[in-house]
C-alpha cells in the first residue's frame, strides 16, 4: 500500500503551557487523533528490505545526552541471558559492548550483524526463545521487554529517541511583531524527513502507511506516557481537551456534510 503524501492537509492547534506561559505548544491535531500504532511483529516490513525483521531498529539509537545514556547503562546492568539474546557471555558487559560512536562522533547503541540483518545490540532476532519467568520477551528490543518485567514503563529503559518515535518534538525560539518572544513546541509525526535526509530512501515505513493505522484508540491516548514525558501533564491534559474537540468536530461532519450547494 502506498504511503500518503508528507505534505497532505493536516489540522494543528495552538495554546499557551499551562504550566509555562514562555512556551506555546503547537500540536498536529490530524496525527495525535489518527488510529497509528506500532505493528512491528505483525506486520512491520521493516524501513531496509534486507532486514524485514528488526523494524526501525536496524541503525541503532543515538543518545540525546550523557545523562540518557548514564540512565541506560543502570538498565542494561539488570538484563540477563533470558532477557538479552545478545549478551557477553563468560563475563561482565562493558560499555564497549552496546555503545559506539559513529562517523560524526556521536555515541549510539551498537550495531551488529545476526543472520545477514545489522540492527541494534539489542534487537533479540526471531527464534530467541526467553526463559521461563521472562513474560513478555522474544523478539523485540531487550530494554522494551526489560520494563515489563520490572512493571515500569519502557520510556524509563530505553534511549530517548527509542520510545519518543514515532512521535517528534521540535523547539523554535519565536519573536512576535511587538518584541515579546516565545518558545514554539511542536508535536507531531515523526515521519521520513526526522530522519535526516536519508530517510527518503528507506524502503518501507510506518507512519504514513495505512497498514499501521488500525489502532482502536488514537494515539494522543496511546502514547499519553509519552506525551506527558515530553509536554508535562498540564499540556497534555490540554492537548487531550483539543483532540477530544477535533475528534467531535470531525464526527459531526462525517454525519452532517457540507452542503454542496445548488446545482451540484
Amino acid at each position: 500500500m502506498p504511503e500518503v503524501d508528507l505534505d497532505f492537509p493536516r489540522a494543528w492547534v495552538e495554546f499557551v503551557n499551562p504550566e509555562d506561559d514562555t512556551e506555546v505548544l503547537r500540536c498536529d491535531l490530524t496525527w495525535l487523533t489518527s488510529s497509528y500504532t506500532c505493528i512491528f511483529g505483525n506486520g512491520c516490513a521493516g524501513i531496509y528490505a534486507d532486514a524485514p525483521d528488526v523494524g526501525c531498529c536496524t541503525l541503532g539509537a543515538h543518545f540525546a545526552d550523557e545523562a540518557d545514556e548514564e540512565r541506560v547503562a543502570g538498565y542494561v546492568d539488570l538484563l540477563d541471558d533470558q532477557l538479552w539474546q545478545l549478551k557477553p557471555q563468560g563475563r561482565g558487559v562493558a560499555r564497549s559492548d552496546w555503545v559506539e560512536v559513529d562517523d560524526d562522533g556521536e555515541r549510539k547503541t551498537l550495531t551488529i550483524e545476526v543472520d545477514g540483518q545489522r540492527a541494534c545490540v539489542f534487537q533479540n532476532r526471531p527464534g530467541f526463545a526467553p526463559g521461563e519467568g521472562a513474560d513478555g520477551t522474544g523478539a523485540g528490543c531487550a530494554l522494551h521487554a526489560l520494563a515489563f518485567v520490572l512493571g515500569k514503563h519502557p520510556l524509563e529503559t530505553k534511549p530517548d529517541v527509542c520510545w519518543q518515535l514515532p512521535i517528534r518534538r521540535t523547539f523554535r525560539d519565536v519573536e512576535r511583531p511587538d518584541g515579546t518572544t516565545y518558545t514554539e513546541v511542536s508535536i507531531g509525526e515523526y515521519d521520513r524527513r526526522g530522519w535526516g535526509p536519508g530517510g527518503h530512501d528507506l524502503d518501507w515505513y510506518c507512519t504514513g502507511n495505512t497498514e499501521a493505522h488500525v489502532a482502536v484508540e488514537p494515539v494522543y491516548l496511546t502514547s499519553a506516557a509519552e506525551l506527558v514525558a515530553l509536554v508535562g501533564q498540564g499540556a497534555y491534559d490540554e492537548l487531550a481537551r483539543h483532540c477530544e474537540a477535533h475528534l467531535r468536530q470531525r464526527s459531526a461532519l462525517a454525519l452532517h456534510p457540507a452542503d454542496p450547494g445548488p446545482g451540484s
